[in-house]
């Protein structure tokens, strides 16, 4: 079997070889003889195996040995290429110096968002504080508005109730004398069987309408609040103390003594034509204000409007004292809620700036760890698999080629021969990782 023969054939058993990534040495440079120094080398590997071949009777057993050799051998000559290897290690140098930008710009954003983080836990406890102050400033309120700047009398609560207390009995009076007198001056029918005081305060007067019709009672029953809504006017008149207002109030107490003064007329009407005899002259109103029943109706209802509208304004302002304390509490827990809502956003804030720093400390260490790897990288010898696979090669090839043509055995025999070595030289790349999609292997230098 010839040399070429015996080639092709190892090419046919072995593994294709996939093109380097790495920039490698130039393989087009020579020798002082003219031979470039890739196939000077080639031949030196193929002439090792011829030889060792002879030696050994091209036993496979052997060549395992000897390709172990080989690829110490392989290691040693490229951690003497100098310039190979800086070419080869010229990628880690640079992943390194880019991780290491990383790492300052990953520490310079930590640091941005610890300081965030104490800013946001700054926040936080002012807004904590301030809430705390805030409840106790609605608790003290009521006892000493005046150390909040607020104008309110302390008391107001006791005045109030005190005032509505008063308030409730006036304004039934004013609604049973209103019914009453009402009824009598307008509807009820007088005769003779009548008192003074059963004509002017009729204690069925309400029942007395609701007979006579809807309307009747309609109007006996409304009209009392006609007169709250006079006294509501004298407290709203009253607020805002201009002329004008003075001027409403006024006309407000003459138009209710003129309706007083018409109640009282008619009832003391229906009472005279009711007594009048043959020599007695017409009712009108110079016989009214003689009359003391017609003063009494007059004043029984009208002064006690007054007295009932001056209750109900002293009411209202006392309502008005006690809502300028509870304004203000409402507008401390009203703040309270705001910043309790803020402290609640804060928090999660908070949350997802401590995720951030703990990813960033992760991927800080993380980088770190790779810079590590990198350095140890930067200062192993880097072995470039795939170069010394096709070394190899030419190393069995010899190994073969010796086979081929000096071992007198059958044809067989010397097949089988050749098939062990290759399965071999096959062993051999798969425990140095030649056959592996790595294009290089790294020995650290601790190794």
């Amino acid at each position: 079997m010839d040399t070429t023969s015996i080639k092709n054939l190892f090419k046919l058993k072995s593994v294709p070889i996939e093109k380097p990534k790495e920039e490698t040495i130039s393989k087009t440079e020579t020798d002082p003889n003219g031979e470039s120094l890739e196939e000077s080398r080639k031949r030196t590997y193929h002439e090792s195996g011829y030889r060792d071949s002879s030696r050994t009777s091209g036993n496979h057993s052997t060549l395992s040995i000897c390709l172990d050799a080989v690829y110490s051998k392989f290691q040693n000559e490229e951690k003497e290429m100098v310039e190979k290897q800086q070419k080869l290690k010229e990628s880690y140098v640079n992943e390194q110096k880019n991780r290491e930008t990383e790492i300052k710009s990953l520490t310079v954003s930590q640091e941005t968002k610890e300081d965030l983080l104490k800013s946001k836990n700054k926040e936080v406890e002012n807004h904590q504080n301030t809430i705390e102050t805030l409840k106790s400033e609605i608790l003290d309120l009521p006892r000493n508005p005046e150390k909040y700047n607020v104008k309110a009398t302390r008391g107001a609560s006791a005045k109030f109730l005190i005032g509505v207390v008063l308030l409730i009995p006036i304004t039934l009076y004013l609604g049973t004398f209103y019914i009453s007198t009402s009824y009598s001056a307008f509807f009820k029918i007088f005769d003779a069987k009548s008192t003074v005081i059963q004509s002017v305060l009729d204690a069925n007067a309400w029942e007395k309408a609701r007979n006579d019709g809807f309307i009747e009672v309609a109007f006996v029953t409304l009209i009392p609040f006609v007169f709250l809504g006079l006294g509501f006017l004298i407290h709203m008149f009253g607020e805002n103390k201009t002329k004008a207002n003075y001027t409403k109030l006024g006309l407000l107490f003459i138009v209710t003594f003129i309706f007083d003064s018409i109640l009282a007329y008619e009832i003391e009407s229906k009472l005279y034509e009711l007594n009048r005899t043959f020599d007695s002259v017409p009712f009108d109103l110079k016989i009214a204000f003689t009359k003391i029943q017609f003063w009494g109706i007059i004043f029984a209802g009208f002064i006690v409007y007054i007295i009932w509208g001056v209750v109900f304004d002293f009411v209202m302002k006392e309502h008005r004292e006690k809502d300028k304390i509870k304004s203000e509490q409402e507008i401390r827990q009203k703040t309270v809620l705001s910043l309790t809502e803020k402290i609640n956003t804060l928090k999660k804030e908070i949350e997802e700036i401590l995720a951030n720093i703990g990813n960033t400390k992760e991927l800080i260490i993380k980088t770190r760890g790779r810079i590590e790897e990198l350095q140890n990288i930067i200062d192993g010898v880097i072995i470039p698999t795939k170069d010394y696979k096709l070394y190899a090669s030419e190393y069995v090839q010899g190994w073969v080629t010796f086979i081929g043509e000096k071992i007198a055995v059958s044809k067989t025999e010397k097949q089988t021969m050749i098939d062990d070595c290759i399965s071999t030289y096959n062993t051999n790349l798969e425990a140095v990782g030649a056959n592996s999609d790595n294009q290089n292997l790294v020995y650290l230098s601790s190794l």
